[in-house]
């Protein structure tokens, strides 16, 4: 009988763990190589942890304004 693979926990974006990627590291890491420079490892990362961050800013500010859908001026 084969073991089954449990998929990783999501954990909070503040605690520096692991979450599921927003960024296209392929198309980030090309377009930073069209503006001449080189993409550090981590620097993926951090993007992906800043995305989370502006996501939870945009859903805190249209619930506090009793919406239910993100518009542009949420960001």
């Amino acid at each position: 009988m084969a073991k089954s693979k449990k998929a990783p926990a999501k954990k909070d974006a503040k605690k520096g763990a692991e979450l599921p990627a927003l960024v296209v590291t392929s198309k980030a890491k090309e377009y930073i190589k069209s503006k001449g420079l080189k993409t550090a490892s981590e620097s993926i990362e951090a993007w992906n942890c800043k995305m989370y961050a502006l996501l939870d800013q945009a859903i805190a500010r249209a619930a506090g304004n009793k919406r239910a859908t993100i518009r542009p001026q949420d960001f």
